[in-house]
């Protein structure tokens, strides 16, 4: 009795879910296809209504309208996308370190190149022949201040003494012009200029003020240069498997499943970001302290590192040195004679100059009018021009450095927060399966958070060998700056030479020995040496102990 409902009802059921999958096979996918089309692909072979899906490895096996073909080439669609969003997303920080590292180099060199020619105008106008036919000494000296900046292998307080040393010997050789020097005598006069001193306390004032001030800028301008590489080539992402794959179901698994137009959900973008983003995000705590190091160098080079103290008076400091020489020309002849020798007098020509007809106009400060001119207006006004667009420069770094600190940790959240990529509406979104709310939690940043990390496979025991590369690269970088901040230069071996064997911009060696040099004391008389009472006190006991020893032997040859 009761089979024939049972039956009946059976078969009504079977033609129901026929029909229902007759409605599924026949849905069209004239969406599908125009997508396809405005992403630029071919409409061959993409089916005009939607097929049995158990050829596709990443999105659902359901009733679909992609081919194998189309998933793969959507994949590699994804992967252009992910990249393309990563670039765009990391071009401001990119654009900021290479325009600000552009404009701070440009204002530091022609810093130096306006005080070069600053120097050169006063010498010339103060000095006259006796600048211009020992000139290639200063021009020394500022080439090597340029080639330390620009990276240069170079020592400056080496510089430094090297300079006054040479100054000290043109200028003896000038105030003494009556007489003939050797080479040897002339070496002989350098290893003086500690002990006499002839330039007053110039050199020394100048070497501390020059070395904080170069170090500071050389390390700052290179600190820029390190963030604008290491920012490009972070930037450049490597995409894993599990990546391509979580990227290829989060952006194009809905154009097979019929809905182009459905955006993720922001949580199921933020936990793919985070997967395929984790090793860039460990560079975060590298990244944040090299910022935290540049700040304080930016904040010395507007304060008692500031190269404009250095390099505005840097000619009037030198004559001012050359000055204190002359005053004191007798005595430092007289002192130089004692200790290296008495020179051979020259030619009656030569004899009879004086040290007046040397230096026959003493050094004096400028009046306005007497500045000498340069096309765009004096020398030491173009000179602070240059450096107030300097300083503003340095401002201007400042904010924007701070901008970036925790930049690739923020970067999935800055990368997920665009209306382009996902919908707000947490109900009409792409929750990896369907429309619909996403429920798993957030992930954490960083490689060892994505053990859970529900949509991306990460492999938690492989780092990123390139990122631990620029977590290195920031590292060293950071070591400088430090130093720089505490007005210390530091010789060390690049990681990039140690990978190459050839530096891309500066190139350090390890910390040069240090070697003492003492000159003869110039109170050092050449005549015989004489014994001195100390002496001779020492040589009494001697001759007490010699009186007693013959008494004893004259006495014992009586008893005999």
């Amino acid at each position: 009795m009761l089979k024939t409902p049972v039956v009946v009802f059976t078969s009504l059921s079977l033609l129901l879910s026929l029909s229902c999958a007759g409605d599924v096979k026949s849905r069209s996918c004239s969406d599908v296809r125009q997508a396809f089309t405005t992403k630029g692909f071919s409409l061959h072979n993409v089916p005009l209504q939607e097929i049995s899906g158990e050829h596709l490895r990443v999105c659902s096996q359901g009733y679909t309208c992609c081919t194998s073909d189309m998933e793969d080439r959507l994949g590699q669609q994804g992967k252009l996308d992910f990249e393309k969003l990563v670039d765009e997303s990391s071009r401001t920080i990119r654009t900021v370190f290479t325009s600000r590292h552009k404009k701070f180099d440009e204002f530091f060199l022609e810093l130096l190149d306006n005080s070069e020619k600053s120097l050169n105008d006063m010498f010339v106008r103060t000095y006259g022949k006796l600048y211009t036919h020992n000139s290639e000494m200063f021009e020394d000296l500022f080439s090597e201040l340029k080639r330390y900046y620009t990276g240069g292998n170079v020592n400056l307080e080496e510089v430094l003494n090297d300079f006054w040393s040479r100054l000290l010997e043109r200028m003896f050789q000038l105030l003494n012009s009556q007489y003939t020097f050797t080479d040897d005598y002339l070496e002989c006069i350098s290893k003086y200029t500690d002990q006499l001193k002839p330039f007053g306390d110039v050199p020394r004032k100048l070497k501390a003020q020059v070395t904080k001030a170069f170090i500071a800028a050389r390390s700052f301008v290179q600190g820029l240069m390190v963030g604008r590489e290491v920012a490009n080539r972070v930037a450049k992402v490597n995409i894993s498997p599990g990546c391509s794959k979580a990227l290829t179901k989060m952006l194009y698994c809905p154009y097979c499943g019929g809905m182009p137009g459905l955006k993720p959900c922001a949580n199921y973008c933020q936990n793919v970001m985070r997967g395929c983003l984790a090793n860039q995000a460990d560079l975060d705590p590298e990244w944040n302290l090299f910022i935290d190091a540049m700040l304080l160098v930016a904040d010395r080079l507007e304060g008692p590192f500031n190269i404009e103290a250095v390099m505005e008076p840097i000619d009037v400091k030198i004559s001012e040195a050359i000055m204190t020489m002359q005053d004191n020309s007798m005595q430092v002849s007289s002192k130089v004679f004692q200790g290296c020798g008495h020179p051979k007098p020259a030619g009656i020509g030569r004899s009879a100059r004086g040290i007046s007809d040397v230096f026959n106009s003493r050094f004096r400060p400028y009046s306005p009018e007497e500045r000498p001119t340069t096309a765009a207006g004096t020398s030491l006004d173009r000179l602070r021009i240059v450096w107030r667009t300097m300083q503003h420069s340095v401002i201007d770094i400042k904010e924007k450095l701070k901008e970036s600190k925790k930049f690739w940790s923020s970067l999935p959240d800055s990368i997920c927060a665009e209306d382009k990529v996902t919908d707000p509406d947490e109900e009409q979104c792409w929750n990896s399966h369907t429309k619909g709310r996403y429920f798993p939690e957030v992930v954490k940043d960083g490689l060892t958070n994505q053990l859970n990390n529900p949509e991306v496979e990460v492999d938690i025991t492989r780092p990123d060998t390139f990122i631990r590369q620029q977590i290195m690269t920031l590292r060293v970088m950071t070591n400088k700056l430090r130093n720089a901040y505490n007005g210390k230069d530091v010789y060390f071996q690049d990681s990039s030479d140690e990978e190459s064997g050839s530096g891309s911009g500066s190139g350090f060696t390890t910390e040069p020995e240090v070697v003492h040099t003492e000159p003869p004391m110039l109170e050092a008389d050449k005549s015989d040496p004489q014994p001195t009472a100390g002496a001779a006190q020492q040589q009494k006991p001697l001759l007490q102990l010699l009186v007693a020893v013959m008494a004893l032997t004259s006495l014992l040859l009586r008893w005999r």
